[in-house]
């Protein structure tokens, strides 16, 4: 995003004081438990053209409005525009869940923004509580430099988890489908997860960081006790959820841990977002990788590389449901 997680605030971007570096991720599933090591990423990375985390400030950005899937589909928007209440919409329909080892087991699965946030600017700008401060309902999210929307990234990506999952026996829920006018607002979409009970809260995203700087990363929730925030209980296990999916998305993307956040860990824990802030249920983002360098672009763009993301993603959270 430019950054845009869900929640957006940008992270301290740091840069790297690495020259070219070999690092290496083992990545074991063994009785259970997933190890996560260091992979490799190479090259030292700048800082210019981009404020912290690559996010040129804290509102929301305008990706290009014609921006489309490769996949195809255009935004409609919903009728009726509803703000962000204390109780829920209803999330996404899930279709009943196939027989499998996830029988029983709720993924509520996030795709970032909305392809149609850019037409309700002054609804998503509206402030919400996120517990520790106030922050914007939604953003834009990011594009990358041809246009293609990171709002319609995160509900392909999405799409793709949701009929993986099911044929694993879960009942998958999406806080949103295209299916409403903007948001869900933050807060809502913490909300939607912790209504539905969920085993896992995925949050997907693409970052917005300057030319350069390549990779993906896993955000977790920090502890946080303010207001109606309080992570203290979901910290642990989202760690675990984290540290999972982030093994596994190495393992079938290929793809290297972020060279400019997270200290070649392809982790980061943060305390602003709202979307961790107010879960009850374990629950991480990950950004799949930074739609502002072309390198990474190619691959956000192809549908194949979608489908492993997708996978790895939907790994991670089997290994951690069945863990």
């Amino acid at each position: 995003m430019v950054y845009t997680g869900p929640d957006f605030d940008p992270p301290p971007q740091r840069r790297s004081r690495r020259g070219p570096l070999t690092v290496a991720l083992a990545a074991l599933v063994c009785g259970g438990l997933l190890g996560w090591g260091v992979y490799a990423a190479t090259g030292s990375t700048d800082d210019k053209g981009a404020e912290a985390g690559g996010s040129p400030s804290a509102a929301p950005r305008t990706p290009s409005p014609a921006a489309s899937s490769p996949t195809g589909g255009s935004a409609s928007p919903s009728a009726g525009d509803e703000e962000s209440s204390p109780a829920p919409r209803t999330p996404s329909a899930s279709a009943p869940a196939a027989a499998g080892p996830l029988k029983g087991k709720v993924v509520v699965i996030d795709p970032g923004h909305n392809p149609t946030n850019v037409k309700h600017t002054a609804e998503i700008n509206r402030q919400v509580d996120v517990g520790t401060h106030r922050k914007e309902c939604d953003t834009t999210g990011t594009s990358t430099n041809d246009g293609y929307a990171e709002a319609e990234f995160t509900l392909d990506v999405a799409h793709r988890m949701r009929a993986i999952l099911r044929k694993q026996g879960a009942t998958v829920k999406l806080t949103q489908d295209r299916d409403r006018p903007f948001g869900p607002c933050v807060d809502e979409r913490a909300r939607i997860g912790n209504a539905a009970k969920a085993d896992a809260v995925v949050s997907i995203h693409a970052d917005g960081s300057g030319a350069g700087n390549r990779g993906f990363h896993v955000i977790l929730p920090g502890p946080v006790n303010a207001g109606e925030a309080d992570t203290r209980a979901v910290v642990e296990p989202s760690r675990e959820l984290g540290e999972r999916i982030a093994g596994n998305f190495v393992r079938v993307t290929g793809t290297a841990p972020s060279n400019y956040i997270g200290d070649g860990t392809g982790l980061v824990t943060r305390k602003d977002l709202g979307g961790l802030n107010l879960s009850t249920v374990p629950k991480v983002f990950i950004e799949c990788g930074n739609m502002r360098d072309s390198k990474d672009a190619a691959l956000l763009t192809s549908g194949a590389w979608r489908q492993k993301a997708a996978q790895g993603i939907s790994e991670g959270i089997v290994s951690f449901l069945r863990g």
